[in-house]
């Protein structure tokens, strides 16, 4: 970015006691930076209220903006274009009183970073990682991980899930110089999976060490076979530490809700199974995926996204996780071992020892007739609070198979505390469609849902999310999928118009919600 310092991180970590430690090391600044000055904010051309709708009492509660879609065009950087399936997402502070905006382009296979002011306007952009780096991997899910919660970095981890054949866990610096767009750093030690994310929990969990977890997005329409993993290291090492898969004490298959953990199936919501970490030597795609079944590790369908519980020390050892699910009609046995709809799932880790037995519980149950998930329609992105866990849908398109399920994707809102569930707020896409933003038939997903009040000193409860509009691309509504200059949905320094789908992503500011 043009504006933006460059932090480098020698010998390949550094970490910083504050964040004017950090300030010194970039290189000074203040926030009368005289080119930061000349920056003019971005006012999103799209008015949430016609593509968004929220419900019950949060349509009274909460408030809805739009930092940003594709159809913009920054005023004081006119050649960014906000690309394809905008998806995982964090924000860093700058030294000059502007934020970093990290965010993964999943169909771009590119990540980007975006200048915001304080009010979250956004001023310039740029692509730090572009298609050519990732080896066309698209890069899902994404996290932080700074010296506020962690004790190191800042630290960007992004999540490589399918398209190339570079699939697993990559580490980047968010200041990094924009001519390195074309490398791209993965971690070998944490694995190769379709990474939907990889997520460092908080360093109060286990002091001096650094434990991340990993979901799989394996989609195997026979056996289900996507695993959860868990790297453990030494204090803001993660090159030498050992890899882990969660395996059921249990590990025959059972039916629905009989108690065997071979398959994810087999677990009733509500009730705490014993759960164990098998260690694993594999570290290549296909050899993990043998290997986690030859240890009967827990067999699940399609884990995506990963969060972790703020606040205590023993709230930070809870991690909470969404199972999107599959259907196949032309296995209908599938649903007997893998979830449909989709699950959320809470961890309960060993108190003293990451890898100790722990406790796995379904908190939220698609594929129960009548319980507090009947009606979710593939979860898909999880953000977790110190009380709430908000998840994010990305419809599979059956929602024929449900009666109960209605409209289009939602935010949902689950209370840890007393396990209730609440729809938050939902896609309009009928009325975005009349409006020029998709079509009717093309499901959304809402994503990449983070909690920046902490980040920016909001004065109350201050979330930024997106949404990827599906049907909103160049061959499908053409006269408006372009910008006002007639640039199509994509930038060439992230991905050659040839590879792109051309596809618009909206972002969005979301105040209100209790955290």
């Amino acid at each position: 970015m043009r504006t933006l310092k460059n932090l480098v991180l020698l010998g390949g970590l550094i970490a910083f006691a504050s964040c004017d430690q950090l300030d010194d090391f970039i290189g000074g600044g203040d926030d009368d930076d005289p080119v930061t000055a000349e920056l003019t904010p971005l006012e999103s051309s799209v008015v949430p209220d016609g593509v968004f709708t929220l419900k019950g009492e949060f349509s009274s509660n909460a408030e809805l903006n739009m930092i940003m879609t594709s159809a913009d065009i920054l005023p004081s950087d006119s050649t960014f274009v906000f690309g394809s399936f905008t998806d995982g997402a964090a924000l860093y502070p700058d030294n000059d009183g502007t934020y970093a905006f990290i965010n993964n382009l999943e169909s771009d296979y590119s990540i980007a970073r975006i200048k915001m002011n304080s009010d979250l306007q956004p001023l310039e952009g740029d692509y730090i990682v572009n298609s050519t780096a990732t080896a066309f991997t698209a890069q899902c899910s994404g996290s932080s991980i700074t010296v506020e919660e962690h004790g190191f970095g800042p630290l960007y981890l992004s999540g490589g899930e399918w398209g190339g054949n570079a699939k697993g866990v990559y580490r980047v610096n968010p200041f990094r110089d924009t001519e390195d767009r074309v490398e791209a750093e993965r971690l070998p030690a944490l694995g190769e999976w379709s990474t939907e994310n990889a997520v460092a929990i908080g360093k109060d969990a286990y002091p001096g060490q650094t434990v991340v977890f990993m979901g799989d997005d394996d989609s195997n329409n026979s056996y289900p076979e996507a695993h959860f993993a868990m790297y453990v290291g030494a204090f803001s090492d993660l090159q030498g530490g050992e890899l882990y898969m969660l395996r059921g004490k249990d590990t025959t298959e059972t039916a629905i809700g009989m108690g065997g953990q071979k398959f994810e199936m087999g677990m009733a919501e509500g009730t705490p199974y014993d759960v164990e970490w098998v260690k694993v030597t594999e570290r290549t795609l296909s050899e993990l995926n043998q290997e986690g079944i030859d240890s009967v590790a827990i067999g699940f369908q399609r884990i995506e996204d990963i969060d972790w519980r703020r606040g205590s020390a023993d709230n930070n050892r809870t991690v909470m996780f969404a199972v999107t699910g599959r259907l196949r009609n032309d296995n209908p046995d599938l649903a007997n071992r893998g979830t449909t709809f989709g699950r959320i799932y809470k961890l309960d880790l060993n108190p003293d020892d990451p890898t100790g037995d722990a406790k796995l519980t379904v908190v939220v149950d698609g594929d129960k007739e009548g319980g507090i998930g009947d009606g979710m329609h593939s979860p898909d992105n999880i953000l977790v609070t110190e009380n709430y866990a908000y998840i994010q849908e990305d419809p599979n398109g059956y929602a024929d198979a449900n009666p109960d399920i209605t409209g289009y994707a939602k935010l949902w809102q689950y209370d840890i505390n007393n396990g209730t569930l609440k729809e938050v707020m939902e896609c309009n896409q009928l009325g975005a469609s009349a409006l020029g933003y998709g079509i009717e038939d093309r499901y959304w997903e809402i994503t990449g849902l983070i909690d920046v009040t902490d980040i920016i000193g909001a004065s109350e409860p201050t979330f930024v999310g997106g949404a990827q509009v599906h049907g909103w691309d160049f061959g499908t509504t053409p006269d408006t999928a372009v910008r006002a200059d007639g640039l199509k949905f994509y930038d060439p320094t992230a991905i050659d118009e040839s590879n792109s789908r051309l596809e618009g992503s909206f972002l969005f500011k979301l105040t209100g919600l209790p955290r």
